[in-house]
């Protein structure tokens, strides 16, 4: 469980740009020397997926959202798969082409940017459909450091963890962050990454199509860099994906990850779940719906989607389109749900506002609202069609994008109502906006597009 990789601390890295850079606050704990001076205020970042480790999708308080409109388009070296995140008036990006961006979140000028590896072509992998593939999760924040973190996939099916400085684009932490079970080349990592516990989380799946040796894992990494690291492998024989964009939810201490099909025909093998793992990645409790065996002969798992913190439950849901209302303290392992209801087949991450949840579909987003005590879920408004993306809830509305068809929509919460919806260009799937700093921002094919509301 716990291997020793070798690590790297860097005081710099070849290729990028950088301009004129705004101070940031003292760190706590800082792997290298770093900017310091005027401060930032957290409680307008957007730091992680979702903007926090309960992945509530909840923005910073700001004006209400009413009309969107274009406000500026950074054109990047690649696609841009994960969620941008804001850090002291910049957006951080990740690309394909494997490189990190800081940009003005004003104007969205390149401030720096680090090019960290080679990415894979398809041609090279085993299947897939991301061409190429570089780092395809989204990046997280370590206040503590003022690192971002970022998992390259490049030649040769290597993943690298890298901490990149903020302030200057400087590589601090360069390390191995294999899966450890499976080929490594048959593994994605999609899922966002996790800042917890002075650890970087970083779970894996397989690549679109299922091919090949994988096995779902999940593995961690401390923030400076150098020391033990830490791993869990879903107990099938393959497969058992962990690939759901939002990545982990935090609750009580402990990581909940939702876990795809697997392929053992021996019994139940971990696979088809929602696990919960303490801080060394130890598995101290799961759920699996009863149908489990089902559920895996058909490809329809929990695995599409993250776990939802909504009021004191969990929620999950998944291809089947059940939703399931789960005790954290006591997920009841085989058949243990405290109550379930039909909702839709979802994909991505959820957001959550009090106790309603809302979900992306396959055929649009629809919210849903918990009753605590019945520990039961009542559907309510289905949105259009298209706008299946991952939602956050932000200025008084659910921002959701339409990849396919290039839209960013403005809901009413209460109705599900358009207010408002604006061409942005082709998304990845399961885009989901970030809106910070007076703007929303969307990762797009091309690289990342502003709007003001």
């Amino acid at each position: 469980m716990a291997g020793l990789l070798s690590a790297a601390l860097l005081a710099s890295c070849t290729g990028g740009s950088k301009a004129a850079e705004p101070s940031f606050p003292p760190a706590a704990a800082s792997p290298a020397p770093a900017s310091a001076g005027a401060t930032s205020d957290p409680a307008a970042d957007w730091p992680t997926y979702h903007r926090d480790n309960a992945r509530s999708g909840l923005g910073p308080a700001q004006p209400a959202a009413t009309k969107l409109t274009a406000a500026w388009r950074a054109k990047l070296d690649g696609a841009v798969y994960g969620q941008p995140l804001v850090v002291a008036g910049r957006v951080l990006a990740a690309t394909e082409n494997d490189t990190v961006y800081a940009l003005d979140a004003a104007n969205g000028a390149v401030i720096w940017s680090r090019h960290v590896g080679t990415p894979v072509p398809l041609a090279d992998l085993p299947c897939g459909n991301v061409d190429p593939l570089g780092i395809t999760s989204t990046m997280a924040y370590d206040a503590g450091s003022r690192l971002v973190f970022a998992l390259a996939e490049s030649t040769g099916g290597a993943h690298t963890l890298y901490g990149i400085d903020v302030a200057s684009g400087q590589v601090r932490v360069k390390r191995a962050a294999e899966p450890p079970k499976g080929d490594r080349i048959a593994h994605q990592q999609r899922s966002a990454l996790t800042v917890e516990n002075g650890q970087v989380y970083i779970a894996y799946g397989g690549l679109y199509g299922d091919c090949a040796e994988y096995i779902g894992a999940v593995v961690s990494v401390p923030v400076g860099g150098s020391g033990a690291e830490h791993s869990y492998a879903v107990p099938t024989t393959r497969e058992g994906g962990i690939w759901a964009p939002a990545g982990a939810v935090v609750l009580g201490g402990r990581l909940y990850y939702a876990v795809g099909n697997g392929e053992s025909t021996s019994g139940f093998d971990g696979s088809d779940t929602v696990i919960a793992l303490d801080p060394a990645l130890r598995r101290t409790d799961f759920f699996a719906p009863s149908t489990w065996a089902d559920d895996n002969e058909k490809d329809l798992d929990l695995g599409s989607l993250s776990p939802a913190v909504v009021g004191s439950a969990i929620v999950i849901v998944g291809k089947r389109g059940v939703g399931f209302v789960l005790d954290p303290a006591h997920l009841g392992g085989i058949g243990g749900q405290r109550g379930q209801n039909e909702i839709c087949r979802a994909f991505g991450g959820t957001a959550v506002s009090g106790t309603t949840i809302f979900v992306p579909c396959r055929d649009g987003i629809r919210s849903a609202t918990l009753d605590p005590a019945a520990g039961s879920l009542r559907t309510g408004w289905h949105g259009p069609a298209g706008a299946k993306g991952s939602p956050v809830v932000a200025g008084g509305a659910v921002w959701v994008v339409d990849y396919d068809g290039g839209l960013l929509y403005l809901l009413d919460p209460s109705s599900g109502k358009v207010r408002s919806q604006l061409a942005i260009g082709e998304a990845p799937h399961f885009a989901s906006p970030t809106v910070a700093a007076g703007h929303g921002y969307v990762g797009t094919m091309t690289g990342v597009v502003s709007v003001t509301y």
